[in-house]
């Protein structure tokens, strides 16, 4: 058993206080915005920077209501948790591995559905909205930390070898998150003329 399976995740902690109040922000300015269309037929978003950089394409198709209710609802819900747990665990609260299995779950649900936003606003809207992009810098992140501390306590049972290399990948956290953006950016670069749309 390692070290980093005893001490408290206080850097984790910290993370997900923070990438919840982040994640809140961005749900609540896009309810709010969402609110405001509806109220007024002129209402432009702060976030309309240009045809591609835009809310208001994604708050009105069909993917910014998934389940049939605007997508900043669930984030106005859903980010309360992160903020929650951190602040439980900076406070000394410890959880059961069995929270943990399920609240990694939780996150990995987060980042498919994420991956499918992203996919589904760059391949079938055509567009990139700043506030979405917020939920999606926060959001990849979490998934990988939770994940992988997860999986070094043992929540996840991949065994010692496993729990191991969860233990060493948490250092290359960074890295994994680079490449996850760099993905989605050279998606947006190839799909959307980005380069075109910006230096044009």
């Amino acid at each position: 058993m390692t070290v980093a399976t005893t001490k408290r995740p206080t850097a984790l902690a910290i993370w997900l206080i923070f990438a919840g109040v982040v994640g809140v922000l961005a749900a609540f300015t896009l309810t709010m915005d969402d609110i405001r269309s509806l109220q007024d037929d002129d209402f432009v978003p702060a976030c309309n920077f240009s045809p591609i950089f835009q809310c208001s394409a994604n708050l009105e198709s069909w993917q910014g209501s998934a389940f049939g209710f605007p997508n900043p609802l669930i984030g106005l819900v859903c980010w309360m948790a992160p903020v929650v747990v951190g602040a439980a665990i900076l406070s000394g609260a410890r959880f059961a591995k069995w929270f943990w299995a399920l609240y990694a779950l939780g996150h990995t649900l987060a980042f498919g559905f994420v991956c499918w936003l992203a996919f589904q606003s760059i391949f079938r809207i055509g567009t990139l909205c700043p506030w979405c992009m917020v939920t999606w810098a926060v959001t990849i992140p979490s998934f990988f930390a939770v994940l992988l501390h997860a999986v070094r306590i043992g929540a996840i049972p991949l065994g010692r070898s496993g729990r191991k290399l969860a233990d060493t990948l948490m250092g290359w956290i960074p890295l994994l998150v680079t490449v996850s953006f760099l993905v989605i950016a050279i998606a947006a670069v190839i799909r959307l003329n980005l380069l075109t749309s910006i230096l044009g």
